[in-house]
């Protein structure tokens, strides 16, 4: 029997660079498979589907009620048009249609304004709501947050990430008091994070997860919060949230994955450490290659492999090496995010130490230009 590489033609692949959409995220276990199997079998009133399958995730998470949607992106779109539409029949129907008379605006700090495979601004302005910015892009304080909030503010937007800016920002629980003085709801994006419920007991009136990140679910979302909050996001099933409908099979599989997530032993950042040694150890016999232990900027328990390049010596640009890792068969991808400073990253997280001695022989027959056993 052919593989599914082979039925299609498709490259096999080395995911070094964590758990990202453009190489399909994860690889979900058996529970979470077998639940899909078990969405994908049977037929359900979605609607109880829905309700019941959230109501377990809260009751998991400890918050007042919980929605799988299609995506993290889809939630951060949702939530949006939840906030501003609300219980408005009307708006519901048409958020895009007339220009808006009720509050739409949606505050973030400047520093949160990132791309992260789209912009953040397009998924909010798919919820019919309009970017304004606080503070700056190295700086933004509860006093700079409150600023920019006015009498058009639907909510706040926070986005708990490592594609942000770190430095001199307001905490997600900062944003939760400056909210509740305000009187608008305070939405945090968290998609990659691990914690499923530090941010709701933060003060969050809205958490988006990813499921298919850190939980190991399917293609999915999870959006968590204050019952009232989830009820205007359900309504968009409705609205806009018709273009993201999650399927059956989805919002079961997530379901299983959060339940397994809550179980399972996490992988520490030490194991990772210890994993990554040998790598380590056999990168620094290459010349030109400085290998080192780096820590997640966004302060999660993730250890990386930083590797750095000298171009002089190994004569050759990091973006040219990256590229030719991607173009060769399996196809191996990093964290690429400063190859511009002769610096890239593997997270270890999806690769095993079989790979990561595939991974050191594809760097070192490029460096060399030798075949290496």
């Amino acid at each position: 029997m052919t593989s599914v590489y082979e039925h299609y033609g498709l490259k096999p692949v080395i995911n070094a660079s964590g758990r990202m959409t453009i190489l399909g995220v994860s690889t979900p276990g058996a529970a979470v498979v077998e639940a899909v199997n078990d969405g994908l079998s049977h037929y359900f009133e979605m609607k109880d589907l829905v309700d019941k399958t959230g109501a377990y995730i809260a009751g998991l998470l400890g918050c007042e009620d919980a929605l799988v949607v299609s995506c993290a992106s889809a939630g951060i779109a949702q939530s949006v048009a939840a906030v501003i539409a609300r219980d408005d029949d009307w708006l519901l129907d048409n958020l895009h249609s007339a220009p808006l008379s009720v509050p739409h605006e949606i505050v973030l700090p400047k520093g949160h304004n990132v791309n992260f495979g789209a912009p953040v601004g397009t998924m909010v302005a798919l919820g019919g709501g309009r970017l304004v910015e606080a503070g700056y892009a190295n700086e933004c304080s509860p006093a700079q947050l409150a600023a920019a909030v006015t009498a058009s503010t639907a909510a706040i937007l926070y986005i708990k990430s490592h594609h942000c800016v770190q430095k001199s920002h307001l905490s997600v629980a900062q944003a939760a008091a400056v909210a509740r003085e305000h009187g608008v709801p305070l939405i945090v994006d968290a998609a990659a994070e691990e914690d499923l419920q530090a941010y709701y007991a933060a003060g969050a009136d809205l958490v988006i997860y990813s499921g298919a990140k850190a939980i190991e679910g399917p293609t999915s979302g999870l959006v968590v919060g204050r019952q009232r909050h989830i009820a205007w996001v359900k309504r968009q099933s409705q609205g806009i949230g018709r273009a993201m409908k999650v399927g059956k099979e989805g919002i079961l599989g997530l379901t299983r994955a959060v339940e397994e997530y809550l179980q399972q032993e996490k992988v520490s950042g030490a194991a990772m450490v210890e994993k990554m040694t040998p790598f380590i150890a056999q990168l620094n016999g290459l010349h030109g290659v400085q290998a080192r232990v780096v820590w997640d900027s966004a302060g999660r328990d993730i250890a990386r492999t930083e590797i750095h390049l000298d171009e002089a010596a190994i004569g050759r640009s990091t973006a040219a090496l990256v590229q030719a890792l991607k173009e060769g068969r399996p196809a191996i991808y990093f964290r690429g995010y400063k190859a511009n400073e002769g610096i890239v990253e593997v997270d270890v997280r999806s690769v095993s130490a079989e790979q990561l001695h595939t991974l050191y022989l594809a760097i070192a027959s490029l460096l060399t230009g030798e075949h290496q056993g």
